[in-house]
């Protein structure tokens, strides 16, 4: 697969992740009972009823290997699981550009998660885009108009416990993308995902279900989630990590925040003030720099699928 379609699947995953905090912010507006719980289960209900029948029809489902179904288990624990917890938690407290804001710093942490476990050299050319991106991000976070500057602090600590979460499951998901196909990590990620989640969700939320709308507007943004936001992005991310390794294919998520604001400046959510396009520029500049490729001699004997 040629580097320039894995950077074009790693940008769908930024945009659709981009809008999944504009879409649970919007399903917490407009439905009055709905839960995070409830957003959560119904969206991997969704992806695995999706993906699942797909891959057995077409038989590409792989079989999980011998000793690979703890690290399976451990990584949907982490995400969807806890990750998407706190991600939502913390979506339902502060705006969703802020909250994509915060998400975009995992970049900032996982090439040392990197680094620590699987003793990976960090480029100097990577830490400098990863700088520039996050300066980007503070202009649009200091600066970007008074609906950013929502600093609830539970909220925060919410967003931040699931940056947290993320580097720990891209260094788990190193473990498997090269044993696995990007499509079979997502499904089973997706399966064990909906394990975790409905026995949670029935306990805590189930008298919360019949309360609920079901209306077109409320089943659509379920759909975008699930479809779009838990399954194709996480394939599109999955085949990154495989191709480009794990932190050059995080460095987009720097992207988030910007198709974020997009959408929602779109549906009336957000205002645009003229700081925010210069930190959209200058995240876009860092994710360009951090993507250049090291420079490798003719007579190097080095695997040209270097992971940063």
């Amino acid at each position: 697969m040629k580097k320039s379609i894995v950077y074009l699947l790693l940008a769908f995953a930024a945009i659709a992740w981009g809008i999944s905090f504009i879409m649970t912010k919007e399903l917490f507006v407009s439905e009055e009972h709905i839960t995070v719980l409830i957003i959560l289960t119904f969206r991997l209900l969704l992806a695995s009823a999706i993906t699942i029948p797909f891959l057995l029809i077409v038989r590409k489902l792989e079989p999980i290997r011998k000793g690979d179904l703890k690290w399976f288990l451990i990584l949907a624990f982490l995400e969807p699981f806890i990750y998407s917890i706190c991600e939502t938690n913390g979506v339902r407290l502060v705006s969703g550009s802020m909250s994509s804001i915060i998400v975009a710093t995992i970049p900032l942490f996982v090439p040392f998660g990197i680094a620590a476990v699987y003793k990976e050299k960090i480029r100097g050319i990577t830490l400098i885009g990863i700088i520039m991106s996050l300066i980007g991000l503070s202009i649009m976070l200091l600066f970007g108009g008074e609906n950013n500057l929502d600093m609830n602090p539970a909220g925060i600590a919410w967003l931040f416990g699931a940056v947290f979460i993320a580097v720990l499951f891209t260094i788990i998901l190193v473990k498997l993308v090269g044993r696995y196909k990007p499509f079979t990590i997502t499904a089973y990620q997706n399966l064990f995902g909906c394990l975790y989640f409905i026995p949670l969700m029935l306990f805590l939320d189930g008298k919360s279900l019949p309360l609920l709308s079901y209306s077109p507007k409320m089943i659509l943004l379920l759909v975008i989630l699930g479809v779009f936001c838990s399954t194709l992005a996480y394939i599109c991310y999955n085949i990154g990590v495989e191709r480009l390794g794990a932190t050059a294919a995080c460095i987009f998520t720097n992207a988030i925040p910007i198709f974020s604001l997009i959408a929602a400046i779109l549906i009336g959510q957000e205002t645009l003030t003229w700081t925010k396009p210069i930190g959209i520029i200058i995240v876009i500049t860092g994710v360009i720099i951090a993507q250049i490729p090291p420079k490798i001699s003719s007579t190097a004997k080095t695997d040209l699928t270097y992971r940063d």
